[in-house]
């Protein structure tokens, strides 16, 4: 991404929600014009041209005469777009991890990502409680909470998750006991694990998730039965998973018959 603006200033939710529909086109098709892209959006062409600048600004598209084509990007959207998804159904995750937290003393550790901070807003509300993460945007959004204690970690800051990551991260973990450990996914199977698109990240969650005496993952119906590259965690170390109904049932029940408890909230 370039030192322009971020993505989450460029304008409304709604136009964050064009963002990633462009980008999950593109990347389904290789390629678009620009008036198949306005067929899509509903929106003029002068609009489709601005959207499609702000992208190849950000080296999330590359343009071409007439359309757009796609950037590598291994498949994985920013953060400043991922909380345009599903928002109703990561809410309704949040909460359902939160009643199932003690609300005494308890150490939570939480990886990055816009499920696991939705789920750290409704851990805020939980007195004497420690929050372990290597997230930025989690650590920020709970320090103002006089009655949490935050614990991050070191460690090489992935730009694409503002995650902290690598081997002094995956020291802290490692140095800790805690409770909980709430992990976001890029996909979970049955037969693959947790998994996510960068494999220095899975392996500081893999060291988060070592720490802990129960994990939870929390996950969108449209990460259940995706397999991305990294394994975080197999899934028998997986105790809990919590997610929502659009989730495929038969992948549901493949992970029952394994042992996890599902949750569709």
């Amino acid at each position: 991404m370039t030192d322009g603006m971020p993505l989450a200033d460029l304008g409304s939710r709604k136009r964050g929600r064009r963002f990633v529909r462009i980008l999950e086109a593109v990347a389904d098709r290789g390629a678009m014009t620009l008036p198949e892209l306005v067929a899509m959006l509903g929106v003029s062409a002068a609009t489709a041209r601005r959207d499609l600048a702000e992208l190849a600004d950000h080296g999330l598209v590359r343009r071409t005469h007439g359309g757009v084509r796609a950037v590598d990007s291994g498949g994985e959207l920013p953060v400043e777009l991922r909380d345009t998804q599903c928002p109703v159904a990561k809410l309704a995750i949040a909460r359902a991890v939160a009643v199932r937290v003690p609300r005494d003393r308890h150490a939570v550790a939480l990886s990055g990502g816009t499920t696991t901070a939705r789920v750290a807003m409704e851990l805020s509300r939980h007195p004497l409680l420690t929050i372990v993460t290597n997230s930025l945007t989690i650590a920020d959004l709970v320090h103002t909470h006089p009655d949490l204690r935050i614990v991050t970690t070191g460690g090489s800051l992935r730009t694409q998750s503002l995650e902290m990551v690598g081997a002094l991260a995956e020291r802290t973990f490692g140095a800790l006991n805690v409770g909980t450990a709430i992990l976001g996914a890029d996909g979970i199977a049955a037969g693959a694990g947790v998994t996510t698109h960068d494999e220095t990240e899975a392996r500081t969650n893999r060291a988060m998730a070592a720490s802990a005496q129960r994990v939870i993952v929390v996950a969108d119906g449209s990460k259940v039965g995706r397999v991305t590259l990294a394994q975080m965690v197999p899934i028998d170390g997986v105790h809990t998973l919590v997610t929502d109904a659009s989730a495929d049932r038969g992948e549901l029940d493949r992970l029952r018959a394994a042992g996890v408890e599902v949750v569709v909230a």
